[in-house]
């Protein structure tokens, strides 16, 4: 999924060359000896690239596409993530302190941490609480 996105979003194709089922059967017929030996995963597929990429990229370790979360929370996110955890919001629910909330928030996007991990798990439980939980009491402290 996120490849998809990554490369849809820069109008490249990814994936199609590997669902070609000519490409797919010839690598299924394949014995696995001639794909993966030990950690070394992928092996055709870096040996045919090798003459056209430099040899940093085709023998480099897999990379995921990370979200820049921190970076979102620091600026076209940061509306988003006070209204959401809003200080009435978190009160009303009582399961979260307000305050806490409101420092953690700031410290984030003042920059003295990356803080951006405990405020997207915060908005989605505020999120789910608001939606599936609004008439459950809260957890007493």
């Amino acid at each position: 999924m996120k490849t998809d996105r990554a490369s849809m979003a820069h109008s490249l194709e990814a994936r199609v060359p590997f669902c070609d089922p000519a490409v797919a059967e010839l690598a299924l017929a394949l014995p696995t000896s001639k794909k993966v030996r030990g950690f070394a995963k992928k092996r055709l597929l870096r040996r045919a690239v090798a003459p056209l990429l430099p040899w940093s990229i085709a023998r480099a370790r897999k990379q995921g596409f990370s979200v820049p979360m921190a970076a979102w929370l620091r600026g076209g996110l940061e509306p988003f993530a006070r209204e959401v955890l809003a200080t009435e919001t978190v009160g009303r629910q009582g399961y979260l302190r307000p305050d806490h909330v409101s420092r953690l928030i700031d410290a984030h996007v003042a920059g003295r941490e990356d803080l951006s991990r405990q405020i997207w798990g915060l908005m989605a439980f505020t999120l789910w609480v608001e939606r599936y939980a609004s008439s459950a009491a809260p957890i007493p402290a």
